[in-house]
């Protein structure tokens, strides 16, 4: 129950969202993990959301694990610096990488073509969905290979399949969206010769706190939302995509996966993973066979 125990992990962005689900499930299975993020009870972000890095911790300690809440920027990089340090100090090992920074929701203008989108916006946009990946994965990689069977997860929206087939809504969205996939790839060339994996993961359609809140529901009463959106009932909670990485750093031979780019729905059927209710849902196969084929919402098959 504890395949995870001994094990250090670093959720670089799990303030909210599939960050906090990855967290929560990752000490559920034994790890001690930092989480990170720019929003404490202290002080908010330019995100302005409530949810914070303490409450994370806390949720991770309630399931066993063993939570510490460290607030960082991860676009500056003497903050990720300091941070790599201190882990390096207290634990003196990093064996889990989740790069899941984002916080870009708000900027993004949906359907809007590049030459209308603020260009300060969709800049800031990159340097969060990006930059922020890459400045962490400087800092904290020389730690992780100093032991084999490291895992690095960059966590993204949308498979490669499913991303170089599909516009993603906007020119920044879709550029970062899918720089993340090709970022997976090339982390694991480079991390190979240190026996150790990196690999792209999507979730589903997240019911997230934001994703709630825009339908006007909460995780209790979420299929009050279909009445808006059917499709809706192909959604996921944050707990299952953590589900499908805990069992994937568990997992001795995971080095099969290095390169590639997956999805919570794929990881949950190699697994056995269930999500929270009991059921399993496969969003990415119904987006695309389903809701984007524009037949009536129907989650029989995929669910």
């Amino acid at each position: 129950m504890k395949s995870l125990s001994g094990k250090v992990a670093l959720v670089a962005g799990g303030t909210r969202g599939a960050g906090r689900g990855i967290a929560i499930e990752l000490g559920a299975s034994g790890a001690t993990v930092y989480v990170t993020g720019r929003t404490t009870r202290a002080k908010r972000s330019e995100y302005n959301r409530p949810e914070t890095i303490e409450e994370t911790a806390e949720l991770i300690n309630q399931v066993g694990g063993i939570g510490i809440a460290v607030q960082v920027d991860h676009l500056n990089p003497l903050q990720v610096e300091a941070l790599i340090a201190r882990i390096e100090r207290e634990q003196g090992r990093l064996d889990i990488l989740i790069n899941d920074i984002w916080g870009g929701e708000y900027m993004v203008e949906w359907n809007v073509p590049v030459w209308e989108h603020s260009l300060e916006g969709g800049m800031r946009i990159l340097r969060l969905a990006i930059d922020t990946h890459i400045i962490t994965s400087h800092y904290a990689l020389p730690l992780l290979i100093r032991q084999p069977k490291g895992l690095v997860v960059e966590v993204t929206d949308g498979t490669q399949t499913y991303n170089e087939a599909n516009y993603r809504l906007s020119f920044y969205y879709d550029l970062a969206k899918t720089s993340i996939i090709r970022m997976a790839k090339s982390l694991a060339h480079d991390l190979a010769p240190h026996q150790c994996t990196a690999l792209a993961v999507t979730p589903g359609w997240l019911r997230s706190e934001i994703m709630l809140e825009i339908y006007g529901v909460t995780e209790e009463n979420w299929q009050d939302a279909l009445v808006r959106e059917p499709h809706f009932a192909i959604s996921e909670t944050p707990r299952f995509i953590g589900r499908g990485i805990a069992a994937l750093a568990s997992d001795p031979e995971a080095s099969r996966w290095s390169g590639q780019s997956t999805s919570s729905g794929e990881l949950a059927k190699v697994y056995g993973i269930y999500d929270l209710d009991g059921s399993r849902p496969d969003a990415w196969r119904y987006i695309t066979e389903v809701q984007d084929a524009g037949k009536p919402a129907d989650v029989t098959g995929y669910r």
